[in-house]
């Protein structure tokens, strides 16, 4: 029997799923060690200041996170703890090979605003297995912050104030195909003053980078989509812009030769796993010294950066610094391997949208311009919307009215026709297209 392990936040152990900075080992000796229990008073993070003493600590329902039709990937709720599921089921695009599970757990309210949150852990760790928290955060009918880690000693650190929180456990399995078991989860948010926090874009951030096709039918992604045919989404090598599954919360405008898609992300590569790009150099979890828009892989394979090597120690092939799935690949008007203009769109401080309102209960968002893409959710009765872009796409008809043309809502990581925006006008003035 493994000894129970309190571990505070990322449960210690790197593994061959989570990259490493430049000169780092992919297997560090912190793997089989615990950690020590959380203090009493989160630690302040360097730049920050406390603010008054206004703190909150709630247990997580681990449970729920592996419950039929949760945000579930490949984890289950057994003998009182979380484990993976099947411990030889990598996710696709990164190439690890190595068993991994995650769970995007209940999202919790906070009575008072706050913007650090972190994250003490108990599990039973087999040698090279590891636990992995995230956290994200919202204001009530806002968007969701990207994902932040919580490592060990060092709340998430979000870069507004939320009244929503909401943690992912991912859980890399270890040596002989064994797998962690988390057995509690409970997070302490509080917060801190920001010193001088760097002002945001208006504009959603934009890179030209190298995209491969990912191909892996009958894969599964790193957010537990299993990959059909034709399938429409990308891979980004960073868990901060993945989506929980089903959801476009964090999509991509692709442009290729012929056409852009806007696409979900779903996937976690290619190459690295830990490599925000699409953040400034302050703010990338790693790989700090490249500029923003610059993917490790294309530093190492152009400049020899990390000695030509990923943050696995692998060789680096190809440039690589996003993964598409085998329709948007076709459908932006690629035919081998090349290099595509990516916006992202949860990025920028959303000034770049127009609001509208809207009419109708029950209104479908889905993750394409058609009825018969995933609906990703739905507007209960007539709401304010934001619109970022909008599309043609397939001609809808109710009460009389028709229209194809369809509106993309970063808020919801997905598209509703424009039948239901309660403007006379069909095509939004001022909207540019998708």
């Amino acid at each position: 029997m493994l000894p129970l392990l309190a571990l505070t936040a990322a449960a210690l152990g790197t593994g061959a799923a989570a990259a490493d900075p430049p000169g780092a080992s992919a297997e560090s000796p912190a793997t089989h060690r615990s950690a020590p229990a959380a203090p009493a008073v989160p630690p302040t993070t360097a730049g920050t200041t406390p603010a008054p003493d206004i703190r909150v600590s709630w247990s997580v329902d681990l449970a729920a996170g592996s419950e039929a039709g949760s945000d579930d990937a490949n984890v289950r709720h057994a003998n009182g703890a979380l484990r993976i599921r099947d411990t030889t089921l990598p996710s696709a695009s990164a190439g690890t090979g190595r068993g991994q599970g995650s769970a995007v757990l209940p999202v919790h309210r906070l009575a008072t605003g706050a913007n650090r949150v972190a994250a003490d852990v108990r599990a039973e760790l087999p040698p090279g297995a590891a636990v992995e928290v995230d956290i994200r955060g919202r204001d009530r009918n806002g968007p969701w912050t990207e994902w932040r880690e919580a490592l060990v000693g060092v709340p998430a650190q979000l870069p507004r104030t939320v009244t929503e929180v909401q943690a992912r456990l991912v859980l890399q399995g270890g040596a002989n195909r064994s797998g962690p078991a988390v057995s509690s989860l409970r997070l302490t948010a509080d917060s801190v003053t920001v010193a001088a926090p760097r002002p945001a874009s208006a504009e959603p951030f934009t890179a030209r980078v190298y995209a491969t096709r990912e191909g892996l039918v009958g894969g599964t992604t790193a957010n537990g989509h299993v990959i059909k045919p034709n399938d429409h989404f990308v891979a980004l090598p960073s868990r901060r812009g993945l989506s929980p599954k089903g959801s476009g919360e964090y999509s991509v405008r692709v442009c290729g030769p012929a056409r852009c898609e806007t696409a979900p992300v779903w996937d976690v590569g290619p190459w690295n796993t830990r490599d925000d790009h699409w953040n400034p150099p302050a703010v990338r979890e790693t790989f700090k010294d490249l500029p923003q828009g610059m993917p490790e892989a294309q530093a190492a394979y152009e400049d020899g950066y990390n000695d030509g090597l990923d943050g696995f120690g692998r060789r680096v092939l190809n440039p690589a610094g996003i993964d598409l799935a085998d329709g948007t690949f076709y459908n932006v008007g690629l035919n081998d391997n090349g290099w595509v203009t990516v916006t992202y769109l949860w990025t920028g401080d959303g000034t770049t949208t127009k609001s509208f309102p809207t009419w109708g209960t029950d209104v479908g968002i889905r993750q394409s311009a058609t009825t018969a893409s995933t609906r990703v959710t739905a507007l209960t009765g007539p709401t304010t919307v934001r619109v970022r872009c909008q599309v043609r796409g397939q001609l809808v008809q109710t009460d009389g009215y028709s229209n194809d043309a369809w509106s993309y809502l970063p808020d919801y990581g997905g598209y509703v026709s424009n039948i239901y925006i309660d403007v006379a006008d069909s095509w939004l003035p001022g909207v540019p297209t998708c």
